[in-house]
């Protein structure tokens, strides 16, 4: 449901740090702030994954596809990717920046979108 990948490149050094996500396959990129106590998601997508970089913060989430659940957290410099028909839940206990990263976008061609709920 959920796998943790590593970014193409990072480094660092006395100036400070950069963080390469990807170099290609990805056609829509989100940068988020969420406050603490927010809740966000308990949506799927069928078309597109979903890749999510934390920059700063904590997410606790809950993870479902075909009855299957589990619960895992992701923190600051985490990236992982969610598949088509995942349903996922996002809990912020504090106030958290994310980076997101869709394969396919969540708009579709006949102006519908790629988010449907539970």
């Amino acid at each position: 449901m959920i796998t943790f990948i590593k970014p193409d490149f990072s480094f660092s050094d006395e100036r400070g740090f950069l963080v390469q996500l990807c170099r290609s396959g990805w056609k829509q990129v989100n940068v988020s702030g969420s406050e603490a106590g927010a809740e966000r998601g308990g949506h799927y997508h069928k078309r597109s994954r979903e890749a999510f970089f934390i920059v700063d913060g904590h997410i606790d989430m809950e993870l479902e596809r075909d009855g299957e659940k589990c619960t895992c957290s992701a923190n600051k410099g985490d990236f992982f990717v969610i598949e088509p028909y995942v349903i996922h839940a996002f809990h912020y206990p504090v106030k958290t920046i994310t980076v997101a990263m869709y394969d396919h976008g969540v708009e579709n061609m006949d102006g519908s979108l790629d988010i449907y709920s539970r």
